[in-house]
C-alpha cells in the first residue's frame, strides 16, 4: 500500500482546518445548552437568552454585528408560548437594541405571562433592550450594568431633536423636514404610550408611568447614555443586583471575535478560594 502524496496530505489539512471552527462552534453551543439547563433547574424557570455579541461566523471568521430583529421576537414569543402559565421566565439579555417593532412584541408578550418574569442584564441592554426590561416583574442587573434611553431614532437623527428643531425654525423649513417632524412627533407619542402601557400592566402608579415615559423619551440624554442602577432607582424603576453566577458563566461562552484581546487578566476569582502558602522560615 502506497502512502498518500503530499498533495493529498495538503488537502486533508485544508479540510481539517475548514471544519475545525464548525466543531468548536458546536461544542460551545452544547456548553451553552447545558448551562441554560442548569439555570432552569436552579431557579425553577424557563431560561431564555437574547445575547447579541459580535461573534465570528463559523466558516470564514468574519465578525457579524447583531441586534434585535423580527426573527428574535418570533423565537422568544414561541418560547413564551411553550412556557406553562405557572412557570416563571428568566430572560437574559445583552443587546445594543434593534427594531422597535420586535422589542415591543417581546415586551408585550412578557407582560401577558401569568407567572413572574425576570429580566437579567449582566452588562447592558440599550434601547429596545430597555423596553423589554421594563416589561419584567423584576429587573436584575450587575451593579455596573446599564440600560439606555428610549427616544425613537429616525434615520441618523433622534426624534426629540427633530421636533425641537421644528419648533425653533418651523417657518423656514422645507416640506420634507416638516413631514419628518410630523413622523418624529408620532414616533415619540407611540413610544411614550407603549412605555406607559407596559409599566401600568406591572402595577406602577399612573403618575410614575408618565414621569418614567417622559424621562426615557424626551431627549434629556443622548440615545447611548448609560442609565446605571442608581439612576434607574431614582426614576422609581425597581432593580436588584443579585445576578446569578451561572449567568456570568454563560456570557463567557459568547466570546468576542478578535483572536487576541486588548484586555488580559488571570481568570481566577480572588478571595473565593483560600490558598495554602508554606510558612516562611526565619534564619537562625
Amino acid at each position: 500500500m502506497q502512502g498518500g502524496s503530499p498533495f493529498d496530505i495538503f488537502w486533508l489539512i485544508i479540510i481539517f482546518f475548514s471544519l475545525w471552527p464548525l466543531f468548536q462552534q458546536k461544542n460551545i453551543e452544547w456548553a451553552r445548552i447545558r448551562l441554560i439547563k442548569k439555570i432552569e433547574e436552579k431557579r425553577k424557570s424557563r431560561a431564555i437568552t437574547m445575547i447579541h455579541r459580535q461573534e465570528k461566523l463559523a466558516f470564514m471568521g468574519f465578525p457579524l454585528m447583531r441586534y434585535i430583529t423580527i426573527e428574535d421576537s418570533e423565537r422568544i414569543l414561541r418560547a413564551i408560548r411553550m412556557t406553562p402559565d405557572d412557570m416563571p421566565i428568566d430572560l437574559i439579555i445583552h443587546t445594543p437594541g434593534g427594531l422597535a417593532l420586535a422589542a415591543t412584541q417581546i415586551a408585550s408578550a412578557l407582560t401577558k405571562h401569568k407567572s413572574p418574569v425576570r429580566v437579567i442584564v449582566p452588562h447592558y441592554a440599550m434601547s429596545g433592550g430597555t423596553l423589554i426590561a421594563l416589561a419584567a416583574d423584576e429587573i436584575i442587573m450587575d451593579p455596573n450594568a446599564v440600560l439606555g434611553p428610549l427616544d425613537p431614532q429616525l434615520g441618523q437623527f433622534p426624534a426629540p431633536s427633530i421636533v425641537k428643531a421644528f419648533k425653533i425654525k418651523k417657518e423656514t423649513l422645507k416640506d420634507e423636514t416638516l413631514i419628518l417632524a410630523d413622523v418624529a412627533e408620532k414616533a415619540l407619542n407611540q413610544m411614550k404610550n407603549t412605555i406607559k402601557s407596559i409599566l401600568t400592566s406591572k402595577g406602577h402608579k399612573e403618575k410614575d408611568c408618565e414621569e418614567i415615559a417622559q424621562f426615557l423619551t424626551c431627549g434629556y440624554w443622548t440615545h447611548d447614555y448609560p442609565l446605571s442602577v442608581d439612576v434607574l432607582k431614582k426614576m422609581k424603576i425597581k432593580v436588584s443586583t443579585d445576578v446569578p453566577g451561572e449567568v456570568y458563566d454563560l456570557i463567557e461562552l459568547y466570546y468576542q471575535p478578535s483572536a487576541t484581546s486588548s484586555v488580559q487578566y488571570i481568570p481566577i476569582p480572588y478571595g473565593e478560594h483560600k490558598r495554602e502558602t508554606p510558612p516562611i522560615k526565619k534564619p537562625h
